[in-house]
């Protein structure tokens, strides 16, 4: 049984290029240390926050009345949500130490982490606290809320604040979020800005950790302006700078397969971005209302330092307009960003599997790194044999650079493994991977696709035996 179809391959006499890099072993050392300092810096600012609460006699009034108790256990979860609160905004805030040190899609992960446990502690801190000064003044607890509310410094801008990341994390569950377009759910997870700038002053006015600590109270405030310093400078500041000072406009925009647009775009200066392979910018056009709205693409190209090349997939009104994109068009920048790059790389052979629009960067890789011929296998996965993006330069690195392609396109499976095509239902995933690899634990797998597509090739993958430092992956799915 022939396993999938292999693209024509490079003639024998294609010249060899080096498969290994000295710089490598020195790109992968400075990432770790990135990601120590990230790490770092986290862990000193948490213990920053539990010593506070500890100076402020919290553990003794644990042993005192039942609503001593409640306050104490209240002001340590309002003191770590308020921590997780910022982090929410400096993970997002494209601080180049937590993006070189975790890469886009570890901070993906933490911000959805720390996001959800930095609003369950919100209600913890609301309810305990609610219960807890109820019971000393004695009162019931929904005056002692009102009174929260009305009477204390603070607590109205707190309330709202509160409401407004409760929208956020309503619109951020799954089902809630496959009912929005992208647009609109971008547009409401803003709101998570204006509502931890509107909860967190409260504790400085009224927290009895800081109201008579005035280093405590210092350090706070200096944290609460180094974030939003941080979301102005690297949201705001560096991207238009970048932009203005690159000039960055469209040079066309085609067709790209059945349901894709490629679009190419020239600016000055491009080698002074650092680009590398693989990495991904968020892209703003000019082009008209809903410019504003920034979107993640890879670039489907190694950058070459004159242009830049993007594809993408049409699935929504924002991607749609890419179609219609005019010569021309000023282009707005933020990035780049991500880590799915040849640095990671610890091989000599290259296993990319992607999805759809995540087959883009992979090429773009590809074109980057080096191997020898035949070393380099490159399988792609579409609904069907027209949908596929950038073939042309898919068949161009089998052409020129002998990478081995494999196409296995048509309806899901429903065997074993559903990220394989329903022609292919008898085949065990790590079966077929071994098969197509060849020496699989020689490869360093590069994978980008959608997130469940990517969850049941990792699975594979590991039953196949690749070690998970030699998976590499990049989610755009927040």
């Amino acid at each position: 049984m022939t396993a999938i179809a292999e693209h024509e391959r490079i003639s024998a006499e294609a010249p060899v290029l080096p498969t290994s890099d000295a710089a490598r072993p020195r790109g992968r050392a400075k990432a770790a240390r990135w990601r120590v300092a990230a790490v770092t810096v986290i862990w000193a600012t948490s213990l920053v926050i539990v010593a506070l609460w500890v100076l402020g006699g919290n553990v003794q009034a644990l042993t005192s009345s039942v609503p001593d108790a409640l306050n104490s256990l209240g002001r340590i979860a309002g003191l770590v949500s308020a921590n997780l609160l910022l982090y929410q905004v400096l993970l997002m805030a494209r601080v180049p130490l937590f993006e070189r040190g975790f890469g886009h899609d570890g901070i993906v992960r933490l911000h959805r982490v720390v996001g959800y446990w930095s609003f369950w502690l919100l209600c913890a801190h609301l309810v305990l606290q609610v219960f807890g000064y109820a019971g000393q003044a004695g009162i019931n607890p929904f005056v002692q809320l009102w009174e929260f509310v009305w009477d204390y410094p603070g607590m109205l801008l707190a309330t709202v604040g509160t409401l407004l990341l409760i929208l956020v994390v309503v619109t951020s569950m799954r089902r809630a979020r496959r009912r929005l377009r992208y647009e609109s759910w971008h547009l409401l997870h803003l709101y998570g800005y204006l509502g931890v700038g509107l909860a967190i002053p409260h504790m400085l006015w009224t927290g009895a950790d800081f109201a008579a600590n005035p280093v405590a109270t210092a350090y706070w405030w200096g944290l609460w302006a180094a974030t939003a310093a941080s979301v102005l400078i690297w949201r705001i500041g560096v991207p238009l700078w970048r932009s203005w000072r690159h000039d960055i406009r469209v040079e066309r925009a085609i067709p790209d397969g059945a349901q894709g647009v490629e679009v190419t775009m020239r600016g000055r200066g491009l080698s002074r971005l650092r680009i590398e392979p693989g990495q991904f910018f968020v892209w703003r056009f000019l082009d008209g209302a809903g410019w504003s709205r920034g979107h993640p693409f890879s670039l489907a190209a190694a950058p070459d330092g004159e242009r830049l090349t993007l594809s993408a997939r049409l699935v929504g009104d924002g991607t749609a307009r890419l179609a219609a994109l005019r010569p021309g068009t000023r282009v707005l920048i933020e990035g780049p960003y991500g880590t799915l790059t040849g640095a990671r790389r610890a091989g000599s052979r290259l296993l990319m599997l992607g999805a759809g629009a995540g087959v883009a960067p992979l090429l773009a890789i590809l074109e980057g790194e080096r191997y020898a011929p035949g070393t380099a296998t490159l399988i792609t996965r579409d609904h069907t044999d027209d949908a596929g993006l950038q073939r042309r330069r898919a068949r161009r690195l089998v052409e020129e650079r002998g990478v081995r392609h494999f196409t296995i396109n048509g309806p899901r499976s429903q065997g074993p493994s559903s990220w394989l095509p329903a022609s292919h239902d008898r085949w065990r995933g790590q079966d077929l991977l071994r098969h197509v690899a060849g020496d699989i634990h020689a490869c360093d797998v590069y994978l980008c696709g959608p997130e469940p597509w990517m969850k049941a090739v990792r699975a594979d993958l590991r039953a196949a035996g690749v070690t998970p430092d030699r998976i590499h992956t990049e989610s755009f799915t927040v």
